[in-house]
């Protein structure tokens, strides 16, 4: 079946689906300029993992810190960094009541910044700074960012960037909230992921177990694509998923935000 045949099927499935869960991963990201992790040309290639490492972090604070704020702070979250036409599909199908939620491995925040609500964030979020002494939270925009490590406000300990460290578990809420959708959800959709990273990589099986259609937006085959995969198509999310958006709505509209 060519990649058109499956377009079509695709979009089919998406139109008469009640409940979409959208499960994404490194490569929808990487359309809006931030590099994958893993991979050829990925994070791990530049720096060494051990500087996430949450031991590490504590025991080597200013060390650890240099890398986060290179990664992160200075690039990551940049006014350049902005949501694809991917992201805003899946923002519009949630407003439409089609998407239930979003099960993401990214921690940018493109998500939230597209116009998505629920987001289930499998590995935290970078956007967000967390005291483990007092339990403060904060947004980044209230933490000044410089060459030292950051601080809390309201009790002087160090902070934490709130997204998951090696070492760390996944947060329990956004794991049970995930089980919880792929259990209930007629359509579920693989984007930018190659199913590598444990345990999120079992999220889909779930969707799979309970019935729901599988379909997979992903530039190159994945673990899922000859296992659970029911629709693979082949190439970026920003590019076929407003085509599935607009064959849904049965015009040539472009949706808004691009």
């Amino acid at each position: 079946m060519t990649t058109n045949d499956n377009i079509s099927k695709a979009a089919e499935i998406i139109s008469k689906a009640k409940k979409i869960v959208a499960f994404t991963g490194a490569g929808i990201s990487a359309e809006s300029g931030i590099p994958p992790f893993r991979g050829e040309n990925g994070i791990w290639n530049k720096y060494d993992p051990d500087s996430l490492d949450i031991d590490y972090y504590y025991r080597h604070t200013k060390e650890s810190w240099k890398v986060i704020k290179e990664i992160f702070f200075d690039f990551f979250n940049n006014n350049e960094i902005k949501p694809n036409p991917g992201h805003y599909v899946l923002a519009e199908w949630e407003k439409e009541g089609k998407l239930k939620c979003v099960i993401t491995q990214n921690i940018d925040d493109l998500h939230r910044i597209a116009g998505n609500k629920v987001v289930h964030e499998f590995h935290g979020n970078s956007s967000r700074f967390v005291c483990k002494q007092c339990d403060a939270v904060y947004p980044l925009k209230e933490i000044k960012i410089t060459e030292e490590p950051a601080l809390c406000p309201r009790c002087g300990h160090l902070l934490k960037p709130d997204f998951i460290f090696f070492g760390e578990g996944i947060p329990q809420d956004a794991y049970q909230n995930s089980v919880e959708a792929a259990n209930d959800c007629d359509v579920f959709i693989i984007i930018g992921t190659s199913g590598q990273v444990s345990p999120a990589n079992m999220i889909p099986g779930i969707a799979k177990r309970k019935g729901a259609i599988i379909i997979e937006i992903n530039r190159d085959r994945s673990l899922y694509t000859d296992y659970i995969t029911d629709i693979f198509l082949q190439g970026k999310a920003g590019e076929i998923l407003p085509k599935l958006k607009i064959r849904n709505q049965g015009s040539n509209h472009t949706p808004s935000n691009y």
